[in-house]
């Protein structure tokens, strides 16, 4: 590896683990749950499994190439590799976060698809689909989550959490605050007695994404 590569791997890395631990001070992730990755030419480093993230350190890297074959460091990768893996060869991400999120995970016990209350729907792709429930670390959810992310840059995976992508770390994790906003404001309109949420309807939402072909993120 040449000293331009170890840079770049060391850079990866140490984003990977400022990532990791945002997802557990937003509270997005309890203990060792949920996994951060990023992809970094034919290496994909994630975060390991069973480490807290608050202990990760510089020594601790590991990398996959996308077989899945590890390449770098010595601890064991996520249990949820195939996951993310999945994304890295199914588009063009360059970083993936999954996380356990309370609102959105709740969410995914009890509608196929996110109800588009508000228009940051439009920000990951139109309405978030939720996965079919398989196992944690199988294939199967690695499929299934395939499937939930058509067209989209991010999905809850019933009873269990969500998954999203994006260009960079930053990004992908922005995606990951959003859902679980978009989440807990559906939750929180839903529960009002005597009401029904107003919905945007798919040419609203369309709208929205035609703008931020324009203009870029609102805000």
């Amino acid at each position: 590896m040449s000293d331009q590569q170890r840079d770049a791997i060391e850079r990866a890395w140490d984003g990977v683990v400022t990532t990791a631990r945002r997802t557990a001070a937003d509270g997005l992730v309890v203990g060792t749950s949920g996994n951060v990755s990023v992809r970094v030419g034919g290496t994909v480093l994630v975060t390991p499994s069973g480490v807290p993230y608050d202990r990760l350190r510089p020594e601790d890297a590991v990398g996959v190439d996308l077989e899945g074959n590890r390449v770098l460091g010595e601890l064991a990768p996520t249990s949820e590799l195939p996951l993310h893996l999945a994304v890295y060869r199914n588009s063009d991400a360059a970083a993936v976060v999954h996380t356990h999120a309370v609102h959105a995970t709740a969410v995914s016990t009890l509608v196929p698809e996110v109800p588009p209350v508000h228009y940051a729907a439009a920000m990951l792709g139109g309405p978030v689909r939720v996965a079919t429930y398989a196992r944690y670390g199988t294939e199967e959810l690695a499929e299934n989550m395939l499937a939930a992310l058509q067209g989209r840059t991010g999905c809850l995976l019933q009873n269990h959490g969500t998954v999203t992508y994006g260009a960079t770390l930053d990004e992908a994790f922005d995606r990951t605050a959003q859902l679980e906003w978009l989440c807990r404001l559906w939750l929180t309109a839903s529960s009002v007695p005597g009401h029904t949420p107003t919905l945007l309807s798919p040419a609203q939402l369309c709208d929205v994404q035609e703008a931020l072909k324009g203009y870029g993120q609102p805000g």
